[in-house]
């Protein structure tokens, strides 16, 4: 690959995408109010869209100094444009809803700021598909699948320089008894995970292969959850809440990962403690049936205020066991918070931070901490741009360079709904 031709390309892509909606005709872009925008489907409408973004991270991969040097001991930095051209369908019916979402990311690194990372330019995206049968019924039962690919992966064992591929297949029913003060919600989900490299090299320090991205895909996983959640108003504006499930995590290729059954039960209580404070509040234990044993108390915490028509502060504290590659099973004490606030009617201004506190089982134990801020302004009601940064920094207590670094992004981007 060429480094100068994938940056021209990629430059030309994200010059003539954003020319195009701002040169279409102003009859077509209008409001999202039914009847407006978008494609006529049936009842519903279909919503094309296209993001554009650049992004200055930090962190992509792990690369050779000037492309045949020694490996670089940290997380090399990039350039990246994102394209991300999608789609929305939402087609209401009171016997079968459709909502449809989806997108294409192509993610080109320019090679401007690391010699060589343009090799890992990749193609991610998103898509999601519900299926609701008799959405306002006594009964109702959604079907829905979610893939995803990108370089966030969910297995928070492993290092950085990995690409995710993910699919979650899902039956929800939703069964309101009795003029609905009473709501059960039993669950199948199963997903899987599929792990490559981003950069093709491993992080300089590692000797496990939790920290390798050439070993990640070792780790690929199946995931079976059954469960079922209730919640029952005994007050108009509060309510008693129970979640109780089995999840039980197998490998496909990792022979000495012990697979892990969890049986959570959890109860507590949801409600609005003021006009302006809702607080929910539940607890419970967590318990591994399988081979490697082990079980705790988890809980969860959250409450939500809201300060003005335009300010809402929302903070909380979760507990959670959960099934993990390379250990069997982790614990995570997290403690998050996160403002939002509309300025005017165009402008809106958000943040959001959290503290991970991960105890792996045996003596491993990592603390991640992460922010999200920024702003966003509407241009036009089909047109929307953001700035932003996130950093996400991560301290473990084994010493590879790939589960021990700070990664700093800045990005810009162009949204736009047809």
């Amino acid at each position: 690959m060429t480094q100068p031709g994938t940056f021209r390309l990629a430059l030309t892509a994200l010059v003539l995408a954003a020319l195009l909606p701002l040169s279409a005709p102003a009859q077509v872009m209008g409001g999202r109010a039914p009847g407006g925008n978008g494609i006529k489907v049936g009842n519903g409408r279909l919503h094309p869209t296209l993001d554009l973004e650049t992004r200055l991270d930090s962190g992509v991969g792990y690369f050779r100094d000037q492309g045949t040097g020694p490996l670089s001991p940290d997380l090399s930095g990039e350039l990246a444009l994102h394209i991300r051209p999608g789609l929305m369908l939402d087609v209401p019916s009171q016997k079968l809803a459709l909502s449809l979402r989806g997108n294409l990311d192509y993610v080109a690194y320019t090679g401007l700021l690391t010699s060589g990372s343009s090799a890992a330019s990749y193609l991610g995206g998103l898509a999601d598909l519900a299926l609701r049968f008799d959405p306002e019924g006594t009964l109702s039962v959604e079907i829905g699948d979610q893939l995803t690919r990108s370089d966030r992966t969910r297995q928070v064992a492993l290092g950085a320089g990995i690409l995710s591929l993910y699919n979650e297949t899902r039956v929800r029913a939703q069964w309101k008894p009795g003029g609905g003060a009473l709501e059960l919600t039993p669950a199948l989900v199963y997903a899987m995970e599929f792990f490559e490299p981003l950069g093709g090299l491993p992080a300089v320090g590692c000797t496990e292969a939790e920290c390798d991205p050439l070993a990640a895909s070792q780790f690929n996983y199946g995931n079976l959850l059954v469960g079922v959640e209730g919640r029952w108003r005994f007050l108009p504006k509060t309510a008693l809440v129970a979640d109780t499930g089995l999840t039980y995590r197998g490998y496909f290729n990792d022979t000495t990962t012990p697979s892990a059954a969890l049986l959570h039960a959890m109860a507590g209580v949801a409600g609005l403690v003021s006009p302006r404070i809702t607080l929910t509040a539940k607890a419970g234990w967590s318990q591994n049936l399988g081979a490697g044993g082990g079980g705790t108390v988890v809980a969860m915490a959250e409450g939500t205020y809201l300060w003005g028509p335009t300010l809402t502060l929302k903070g909380g504290y979760l507990r959670a066991f959960e099934p993990v590659a390379a250990y069997g099973t982790f614990r995570d004490d997290r403690i998050y918070a996160e403002a939002r606030s509309l300025m005017g009617s165009r402008l809106a201004l958000h943040a959001a931070g959290a503290v991970d506190f991960l105890s792996f089982a045996g003596d491993r134990s990592d603390t991640v901490v992460s922010l999200d801020l920024g702003p966003e302004y509407q241009f036009r009601p089909w047109l929307m741009g953001a700035l932003g940064y996130t950093l996400t920094s991560r301290s473990s207590s084994l010493d590879a360079s790939g589960l021990n670094y700070a990664r700093n992004e800045v990005y810009a981007r162009l949204s736009a709904t047809y």
